[in-house]
């Protein structure tokens, strides 16, 4: 496994991580302590989760299966900003709720502190000065070590910088956005922005949510049990990510990983650890032989002709624009 430092920060991460969207709550915990044990064994030490996920249940796994390994040998990661319950201050990044959930979170995760703290979302209704006010107030309590944001603009995380610095509040130290090889719209303002600053990427959504697996077929539906099916999980599924035209691109991408000697996922994770600005992809798994496959792809070496096949593979569908 190789291991990058956090944008600036020193603390080094994983190139691959385990996620726990969808895929670790009720009825499968077992099976998320053996994918999240695997992960470990291969030598993965940063586990992403969020508050949100199963409203705490999928911080209750993580916790469980992390209980028994030793805490300074693994990176914490969790998200605040969705709401919890109803009613008013619920959810966003209010001094009030990020304090409140910052100490579930902990709970839920039977931690004392968290590596990373990250807004899973940017709230317009809280003035950011109040929001980065209370990240760094829990940084000087001890109990997150780094601050992030999540699907932030440019311009809210240049923001964020300005204000952070002006007021000499900790900084921002990751970014994580959604990228893969079809949907690369951070490389025009987010990329160049945090690569001046020292904010380092843990993308998400490295397979596009499955498009990149190669299951989804042009000119077929879906698979019944699969996400794209599934109005609850399938909202990063839009715009032209399911469409004949693209899903015709991602055969002949998967023509080009058998040709090379890989899985398409490989491939396509292979792609992402290669981006000079990633930090860690994502990973999400629900059986411990997924974990295996994409911890794969941390080995390979993309050749100047693979990468070349690959935008010959994949024309005009890349989305550049978010």
């Amino acid at each position: 496994m190789e291991y990058r430092r956090l944008g600036r920060a020193g603390v080094q991460v994983s190139s691959i991580s385990l996620g726990s969207w969808l895929t670790y709550g009720s009825g499968n915990v077992e099976t998320g302590i053996q994918c999240i044990k695997t992960a470990y064994d291969l030598g993965i030490n940063l586990f992403d989760t969020a508050n949100v996920y199963r409203r705490g249940e999928a911080e209750e796994v993580v916790g469980r299966a992390l209980a028994d390994i030793p805490r300074d040998t693994f990176v914490l990661a969790t998200k605040v900003f969705f709401p919890m319950r109803d009613g008013p201050n619920g959810s966003g990044l209010s001094r009030k709720h990020i304090m409140e959930q910052c100490e579930a979170s902990l709970r839920r995760l039977n931690v004392e502190y968290l590596d990373l703290y990250q807004c899973h979302r940017y709230d317009e209704n809280t003035p950011l000065e109040e929001t980065l006010r209370a990240l760094d107030d829990l940084v000087t309590q001890g109990k997150v070590l780094y601050v992030g944001v999540s699907e932030w603009s440019a311009a809210q995380i240049d923001d964020a910088i300005s204000i952070a610095r002006e007021l000499n509040l900790d900084q921002i130290m990751s970014n994580q956005p959604i990228y893969n090889l079809l949907e690369r719209y951070i490389e025009r303002d987010i990329i160049p922005l945090c690569e001046r600053e020292g904010i380092g990427q843990i993308v998400f959504s490295p397979l596009a949510q499955g498009v990149l697996t190669g299951k989804y077929k042009p000119g077929q539906q879906p698979p019944s049990d699969s996400r794209a099916s599934n109005s609850e999980v399938n909202a990063f599924m839009g715009g032209d990510l399911m469409s004949d035209r693209t899903l015709e691109a991602v055969q002949r991408l998967q023509s080009v990983a058998q040709q090379a000697g890989f899985s398409l996922p490989e491939l396509a994770l292979a792609w992402i650890l290669r981006q000079p600005d990633v930090s860690s992809a994502i990973v999400g798994a629900s059986r411990p032989e997924q974990v295996i496959q994409n911890a794969r792809a941390a080995d390979i070496t993309l050749s100047d002709d693979i990468l070349a096949r690959v935008d010959e593979a994949l024309g005009d569908v890349v989305q550049r624009e978010a």
